[in-house]
């Protein structure tokens, strides 16, 4: 949507902040309001931004009223220089600097939470120096109280929410905010995009941000001693959500449950599984500017073309016949990254290139680099992330891994689905949703779209790279993988009529 502007016509005839509203929408649209730390392309760090931007458009296209919250970024004040005011002087508690609430035309309605000292500084959650901000509880703070006083009697704009869905720990504390505002509240759905990443703080936080004490207990927001952001919502929320119907199971169980299992064990029932999808306009391998050749389903021939310029442009071998592995991803634990270290020497003597691109943990960045330097021409890691990059290294790859240790739903294998690149992945959370292994059965059915393995160890990863190469040698059976792969739906059609679901059972329970 670049640089797109709203302007007041003749039907909003907004010109000043505080003097005027917003008027009304049709009722018969069910009112939805997205509380989000992350908006790509303006704001983002993970998946959390690309939902935000996607899942939005989707359920508006299907005729909800949706609009957005989200702090106002430097990109996004940039993107939207001239979005009018809409309220201002908002000061939600006496701990919380004010703030006013601006309104962009965006992707759908956007509201920006306007407040310099705590928004106005380079990236979303830490420093330049990768440390948390230590007033991350007040900025977080700020967003939630202000979307709840939007979803209660009293609110600044006279348009009012039906359902507030929250997103991850950053907005846990609207649900707790509501709820002392009894029966005038509107219900509200929690969606965990990652329950590893919790928003834990001091106890003493609760002054700062007018929580009362009553609050701090076991089946409110305390977390050993501490107080947990995400532990609210998942407590006072309506109903929970998770991005796949795996992870859903295993959040309840010890292993990936980070000390929240039994709560959620507790709220099986009202904890639905709903996996992500991808904008399918955006990423489009027909379409995509930043590729060199376009292609599609039924001209994958063209494909190479794109594997050759990686190659060209990093600094590898340029043979098309060689196979090519790719990793994108946080350089972190999660991503498995070590495993691949441990595993590379290996992967490479079995013939392959490889390419990693991404940024994170320092010593894994610099195990990377060193292993590219022994590695002349065959391997080529690019330090940092640039989305550009991002696309050609999926078009251009043959083949991508994917060895996280959990991975709630995962948007890079339905992104390597949808470009016909093959998925070679750890059996974890929403990645085993959408991948169907490359069996002997699943050839045959026609049904195989990627290469799994487990348990996690550069052993087995080592063995479905065996494999995949095996399969690779074979043109028939690559093309025939790479059809099945882009012929799956990895659009968010199944996944509205899900929310819209949730949505009404939400609205019921209230």
């Amino acid at each position: 949507m670049g640089r797109a502007r709203w302007r007041p016509g003749p039907e909003h005839p907004l010109s000043t902040c505080a003097s005027r509203r917003e008027q009304p929408l049709k009722q018969a649209a069910t009112r939805i309001l997205f509380v989000t730390s992350e908006l790509a392309p303006w704001a983002k760090s993970g998946g959390l931004g690309e939902v935000a931007y996607d899942l939005p458009r989707a359920l508006a296209d299907a005729g909800l009223d949706v609009r957005i919250l989200v702090p106002a970024y430097p990109p996004l004040l940039e993107a939207f220089s001239d979005a009018p005011c809409v309220a201002e002087n908002l000061a939600p508690g006496a701990s919380l600097l004010p703030a006013r609430l601006l309104h962009a035309q965006g992707p759908v309605p956007i509201y920006l939470v306007d407040c310099p000292g705590y928004y106005m500084r380079p990236g979303l959650y830490q420093s330049p120096e990768g440390r948390d901000w230590p007033d991350n509880h007040l900025r977080f703070g700020l967003l939630s109280r202000i979307a709840a006083n939007l979803g209660a009697e009293g609110s600044p704009l006279d348009w009012r929410p039906h359902i507030i869905h929250c997103h991850d720990w950053q907005s846990g504390l609207v649900p707790v905010y509501l709820a002392g505002r009894g029966s005038d509240r509107v219900p509200t759905v929690m969606t965990v995009h990652n329950l590893a990443f919790q928003g834990v703080f001091p106890p003493q936080v609760l002054a700062e941000l007018d929580l009362p004490p009553e609050t701090f207990t076991i089946d409110g927001l305390e977390y050993f001693g501490n107080v947990s952001f995400l532990k609210a919502g998942l407590n006072y929320a309506t109903r929970l959500t998770t991005v796949s119907q795996s992870y859903a199971r295993e959040i309840q169980g010890a292993e990936l449950g980070f000390g929240l299992d039994a709560l959620l064990r507790r709220r099986a029932g009202e904890l639905h599984g709903i996996s992500n999808g991808i904008d399918t306009e955006i990423w489009n391998p027909a379409r995509d500017r930043h590729l060199e050749v376009a292609y599609d389903r039924d001209h994958l021939e063209r494909k190479s073309g794109n594997k050759l310029s990686i190659q060209r442009d990093l600094g590898l071998e340029e043979a098309a016949a060689v196979p090519l592995l790719g990793m994108v991803c946080r350089l972190t634990w999660q991503k498995g990254v070590d495993v691949l270290l441990e595993a590379a020497e290996t992967i490479i003597g079995m013939g392959a290139q490889l390419v990693v691109h991404g940024e994170g943990d320092r010593s894994i960045a610099d195990a990377l680099s060193a292993l590219a330097i022994r590695h002349p021409g065959t391997v080529a890691v690019r330090i940092g992330f640039k989305e550009w990059l991002n696309h050609q290294i999926i078009a251009g790859v043959d083949a991508f891994l994917l060895p996280s240790r959990y991975e709630p739903c995962g948007l890079t294998q339905l992104h390597c689905m949808h470009y016909g690149t093959i998925p070679i992945s750890h059996r974890t959370g929403g990645l085993q949703d959408w991948i169907t292994d490359a069996t002997q059965e699943n050839l045959r059915a026609g049904a195989a779209t990627g290469f799994m393995f487990s348990p996690l160890n550069p052993d087995t990863l080592v063995h479905a790279v065996e494999r995949a190469l095996a399969a690779y040698a074979d043109p028939d059976i690559w093309r025939e993988l790479q059809r099945n792969a882009m012929t799956r739906d990895c659009s968010w059609a199944a996944a509205v009529p899900s929310y819209v679901n949730v949505y009404r059972a939400a609205a019921g329970a209230a």
